[in-house]
């Protein structure tokens, strides 16, 4: 048989409608769907780069993008047991930690994707919480309360102490690296020195469990999220008892991610993440949702363009959040309405038409609807308990 003619007209046409048509970029990247529920997600401190832990016990690695379809998983790995319940970057982005419901603290190369460092049995509970405090230093927390400071360098801990009665929900610490505080589910906040390696105190006893910790206002106020819905609010230096606290509309508040020093994005089992602005506090509105599917953690990109989100849908979702930083807060309150729906804050939020906007600075909308409000005096600036 002879061979076939080329045709080199067809060939060209062919070749001109196979050229790759520009990528569409988008305001945030797309979703990321995920082969099970992700406990935990974190952001690569200098590249576009985000990990995820599952309940399956898999941690996963992806590069992210604007442009239509250029989301890759760089690797995945499967060294955890058991579910995987927190894992975070270190400073220079070149390791990942993660911790597990199977007791083992795991420490991974970023580049290769290989287990660099196990430490199995690093508590005799499952592990929930994990802290980084700097290049050598690290803090964990388990579900019976029991804190633990590593020293990476030697592989053991340096400081255990259990002071809580339940679960460690969160940890943090101050600009010094000297106060280091816990959230946990018995209904407290824990107090400890971490370069005198000893306890300091407990707060007083919360309704509902204190499931999120963070400092803001330049380390003068410490903030607590909880199971009943409310935000905590904690002098510095005023640890035992609650300065401030106000409710958020929210089933929860489990989560919660400093955005400025007075605003932060929190995450609910409502499916809703809210902005909320800390002293004066207001719910400013909602910056995304996974509807009708419970949050189980969001966190703030290297540049705060954007945030993310994994709930039980199964997906890794982004928000724009680049607007907020520069959103001002008045210190004057309208008339509670009663539509108390939430108003979206970026492109994919539901709006839902709820007038938290009565807050945010408007020269215009005040001098035009001045007679019309009123101002709450109320020596915290709180909202309603």
């Amino acid at each position: 048989m002879a061979p076939p003619v080329e045709h080199e007209d067809s060939c060209e046409q062919e070749e001109a409608a196979e050229e790759p048509k520009t990528a569409k970029i988008r305001d945030t990247p797309e979703d990321i769907k995920l082969e099970a529920i992700a406990n935990t997600i974190a952001f690569h401190p200098s590249q576009d780069i985000l990990a995820a832990g599952d309940i399956d016990g898999d941690i996963y690695l992806f590069s992210y993008s604007c442009a239509e379809g250029a989301n890759k998983e760089l690797w995945s790995s499967g060294h955890h047991l058991k579910s995987c319940r927190k894992v975070l970057f270190s400073g220079d982005g070149q390791k990942l930690f993660s911790v597990s419901k199977d007791k083992a603290v795991h420490i991974m190369d970023v580049e290769a994707g290989k287990l660099l460092t196990r430490i199995p049995k690093a508590h005799k509970a499952p592990i929930n919480a994990l802290l980084l405090v700097d290049e050598n230093i690290f803090a964990t927390g388990d579900d019976e309360g029991m804190l633990k400071v590593w020293d990476v360098r030697r592989g053991t801990s340096f400081m255990d102490l259990k002071q809580h009665e339940d679960f460690i929900s969160d940890i943090t610490i101050d600009q010094d690296k000297r106060t280091l505080l816990t959230s946990s589910g018995d209904g407290t906040m824990g107090v400890f020195n971490i370069r005198r390696r000893r306890f300091e105190l407990l707060s007083e006893f919360q309704n509902g469990d204190l499931n999120s910790v963070c400092i803001m206002k330049r380390g003068r106020k410490v903030v607590c999220g909880s199971g009943e819905g409310k935000i905590y609010i904690f002098n510095w230096n005023g640890f035992g008892a609650t300065s401030d606290r106000f409710a958020v509309q929210a089933e929860s508040v489990d989560c919660i991610v400093p955005i400025t020093d007075s605003i932060l994005c929190a995450a609910s089992t409502d499916g809703v993440i809210r902005a909320v602005s800390v002293l004066p506090n207001r719910v400013l509105g909602s910056v995304g949702q996974h509807a009708g599917e419970s949050i189980e953690e969001i966190a703030r990109s290297r540049d705060t363009r954007f945030l993310a989100s994994c709930a039980h849908d199964q997906l890794v979702k982004f928000w724009d959040i680049s607007s907020l930083p520069d959103t001002r807060v008045s210190d004057y309150r309208r008339r509670k309405k009663k539509d108390r729906r939430l108003k979206a804050l970026s492109n994919k939020a539901f709006d839902t038409g709820q007038d938290f906007f009565a807050g945010l600075l408007d020269s215009t909308e005040e001098n035009r609807n001045k007679e019309d409000e009123e101002e709450e005096e109320e020596d915290s600036d709180s909202g309603s308990d």
